[in-house]
Order: C-alpha cells, then sequence, then structure tokens
C-alpha cells in the first residue's frame, strides 16, 4: 500500500496529540499502509530553532518526507494555531516539500473555539508546501483523548466516528485509483 510519515508538531513530553499519532498510525498500518510516526518533540532544539536546514535530523525528515506519499500531521492548538515546534520543522522543509502527497492535518485543543486553527492556519502552509491533496482536517478536544485500563491509548467513544471516518478519507486517497480500499 502507501508510505505515511505520521508527525506529531507537540513539544509536550506528555502530548496528548502524540499520542493520538501514534494510534491513528496503527490503525493505518493495520490497514497495510507502512508508516513512521515523528514526533517533533524528538529533533534537535538547536537544529529547529537555529533554522539548520543542513542538520543531519532535518535532512532525514526531508528525505522521509520525499519518499512517502502522504503525510498525517497532528498539532495540538496554541493561540489559535499549530506549535511553534511544528512551524519550525516546516520552516525548515523544502519549499514544495509536500508536493504530490496526500495530507491530512489533525489538531487538538481544550476548547471548540480553535476547531478553526486546521483551516485557517494549517491549510494555507500545507498548500504553499505544494500539497497534491489535503483532506478534511480534524480537531478533537484534549478530553477526548483517554488512557485505557491497560494504559493504552484510546478515543472516547463520541469522536471515534467522525476521526476515523477522518483518517479512512485519508486512506482512500492515497489509494491508487483501481484498487480496493481495506475496510
Amino acid at each position: 500500500m502507501s508510505t505515511i510519515l505520521a508527525i506529531s508538531g507537540s513539544p509536550s513530553a506528555t502530548s496528548r496529540t502524540a499520542r493520538l499519532v501514534d494510534l491513528l498510525a496503527v490503525r493505518l498500518a493495520d490497514a497495510g499502509h507502512q508508516v513512521h510516526a515523528l514526533s517533533v518533540r524528538d529533533l534537535p532544539p538547536a537544529a529547529l530553532l537555529g533554522a539548520d536546514p543542513a542538520h543531519p535530523a532535518i535532512e532525514a525528515v526531508a528525505e522521509e518526507l520525499a519518499n512517502a506519499d502522504g503525510l498525517l500531521v497532528a498539532t495540538p492548538v496554541y493561540k489559535a494555531s499549530y506549535s511553534g515546534a511544528l512551524k519550525s520543522l516546516l520552516d525548515l522543509l523544502p519549499q514544495y516539500a509536500l508536493a504530490g502527497k496526500v495530507v491530512l492535518p489533525l489538531a487538538t485543543g481544550g476548547t471548540l473555539a480553535h476547531v478553526l486553527a486546521i483551516d485557517y492556519a494549517m491549510r494555507p502552509v500545507l498548500s504553499a508546501m505544494g500539497a497534491a491533496h489535503i483532506v478534511p482536517g480534524y480537531f478533537l478536544l484534549d478530553q477526548l483523548i483517554l488512557t485505557g485500563a491497560d494504559g493504552a491509548t484510546v478515543v472516547d467513544a463520541s469522536a471515534v466516528p467522525a476521526l476515523y471516518a477522518a483518517v479512512d478519507t485519508f486512506a482512500r486517497a492515497l489509494a491508487p485509483a483501481g484498487l480496493p480500499i481495506a475496510a
């Protein structure tokens, strides 16, 4: 199937956004996609803040993105926009790093007042980077990202149908024409 780079743009060590990315990466992998999850938090701060696109870690991300068919990019919403950590990474990637890519933007936040951050903050940047197809994004309230009894991340049942519909739309957009899609 397709190769997907799944990026969490959260700088937090206890990130619900990162946990959500990991959960969705498993769903996509179970559907037959090859998924690599990446947390911006794990990249060298000096490379991000020093704007060093030649740093080996940044070059590795750019190469991985170049080889991917799709990008799942998730961020917590801070001050009505995506995280500065994610912005720092996107600024260091080549101008058209998303050319030919299918992109699923996701955002998490504490209030529904931030639901438009995907369309008004993320989508223009992803489009400017040449994304071939940005599927409808999804905003998930932080309080709906839970820890199950076994310690695994779960999403509140009320949000699962719409969240998984967004992920499945992304997966269908990645599929070459004429191939069946795993349910």
